[in-house]
């Protein structure tokens, strides 16, 4: 029985590699059918500023799988890239990228004898990708940062399963959580919560600078990382230069209902109609899919296809020999295809049923709300008003504190984070934009109407860029302090 999967060929050398790759699949007897949706940038240029049709959408969502080429957004346009807003819409929650050595593809690490075998686990709909961004003045750019706790426990989860089946034996997380205690410690609290329940897994975190000074001396101590969105973006790529390049990087784009497979690499418009692209990266995304749908044994036939044919020294312009002749995209096809049975002398590739596991595919009549912790007990204990003002810090504080009732008190000023007021230092370098933290005096309450009223009475003086209550959930801060405080 055949499945049915949504096609979008991609912009530039997407058509080229998709037919290279699609036809490897009919050679090795892949029993797939194909619904071509119209995405990408010629749909942006028709208006459509999603990029993509409505019956694409509707087409993507019925059939729950799409494998995709390269998608450019037009730039200077103000639309948002195809690419993140097809993950965030499907909440594609997880994108895994598999990096390995590839015997043919030379590296700093292949000649030195190092193999890498690695998986990065990238949280995909949340973080800094939410694109929410605000000029509070003229001088000052704000992007909201946003972490959930479901968020993380599900790529998280997602990440020690992965694990589990590969048989890999340690986990790491990458994070900054000495930096943004709020943000990246929940994603930090929510692995070790998580990890509790795979105790066959070694679980360990990293701070993500340390990580990328590890990953480029040590690569090989690591086998699976989990990391948030920019930072899983930043070293996921970063990887890709240990093994060869984004040409030899797959991705999935993983979620409950709707899961998505292309490749990473740009659309490459300057070799775009040459015929001399190579498919590499889309045919292992390809593989990855394949296992997903559960046909590991047609991933295994074409991906050992794959490494001897790298291994006998084929070879696209991009890498390899250059003392030998390049192949073209259609005669790197071709060889694929002439060697499907064979296996490479080093790394062949073994069928795993259900190495991956496809995910239900529903039609859900209304939006999904997922809350972790529905009990917690919450507790507003002040505001941060940011405000624009050209004033030094004690102009500011004596006209907050005539705002404030004898229930509230001015605790705190900060400039770019750093406090300035009641203390700080005459060397810190100030920008027009400040925020003023009132906080209730102990045993008092404080009501969300009297935080509204606190900000209105600013604006009779300030400018009003920002309002934020300072919480406590069970007890417990919801809020940093600022440098210096």
């Amino acid at each position: 029985m055949s499945t049915k999967i949504a096609v979008a060929k991609g912009d530039g050398i997407g058509p080229e590699i998709m037919a290279a790759v699609l036809r490897i699949f009919e050679a090795a007897n892949v029993p797939l059918e194909y619904e071509y949706v119209e995405m990408g940038k010629s749909y942006f240029d028709a208006g459509h500023s999603t990029g993509m049709t409505p019956a694409a959408k509707e087409t993507i969502e019925r059939l729950g799988l799409l494998f995709k080429g390269p998608m450019e957004t037009p730039k200077g346009k103000g639309v948002k890239s195809i690419n993140v807003t097809a993950r965030k819409v499907w909440n594609t929650y997880a994108n895994q990228r598999d990096f390995r050595s590839l015997n043919g593809v030379d590296t700093v690490f292949s000649k030195a004898g190092i193999p890498i075998n690695l998986t990065i686990v990238r949280e995909n709909i949340e973080d800094t990708y939410g694109g929410i961004e605000h000029l509070l003045t003229n001088d000052v750019a704000v992007g909201r940062r946003i972490i959930t706790r479901p968020g993380s426990a599900q790529v998280i989860r997602y990440a020690f399963e992965m694990a589990r089946r590969k048989g890999y034996t340690k986990l790491a997380c990458g994070h900054k959580a000495n930096i943004m205690k709020l943000t990246d410690g929940m994603f930090l609290e929510t692995f070790y919560e998580i990890a509790k329940d795979y105790p066959d897994i070694e679980s360990s975190d990293i701070i993500v600078d340390d990580l990328c000074m590890k990953l480029v001396s040590r690569p090989e101590m690591f086998q699976a990382i989990v990391l948030t969105n920019l930072q899983g973006d930043i070293v996921s790529d970063l990887c890709a230069g240990l093994v060869g390049g984004l040409g030899f990087a797959p991705s999935a784009n993983i979620g409950d209902n709707i899961s998505i497979f292309e490749a990473v690499h740009g659309t490459a418009p300057d070799i775009q109609g040459k015929g001399i692209a190579n498919p590499t990266a889309l045919l292992l995304s390809g593989i990855l899919m394949l296992r997903y749908l559960g046909y590991t044994n047609a991933a295994a036939n074409i991906e050992n296809s794959l490494l001897y044919t790298l291994e006998q020294g084929v070879h696209t312009g991009d890498f390899g020999d250059k003392s030998t002749p390049s192949a073209n995209t259609e005669t790197f096809a071709d060889a694929v295809i002439a060697n499907l049975g064979q296996a490479p002398v080093k790394g062949a590739v073994i069928a795993q049923p259900d190495m991956e596991v496809k995910a239900n595919h529903d039609h859900p009549t209304k939006n999904k709300l997922t809350v972790v912790k529905k009990d917690t007990k919450e507790e507003i204990v002040g505001v941060d008003v940011f405000v624009e003002s050209n004033k030094q810090p004690n102009e500011l504080a004596e006209i907050a504190q005539k705002k404030l009732n004898e229930n509230t008190q001015l605790v705190m000023i900060s400039n770019r984070g750093t406090q300035v007021w009641p203390t700080g230092s005459i060397y810190t370098e100030l920008v027009n934009e400040y925020r003023i933290r009132v906080e209730k005096k102990d045993g008092g309450e404080i009501s969300q109407k009297e935080i509204l009223h606190i900000a209105g009475e600013l604006s009779e003086d300030f400018k009003i860029c920002s309002v934020e209550f300072l919480m406590k959930f069970d007890g417990k801060i919801g809020y940093t302090l600022a440098q210096g405080q």
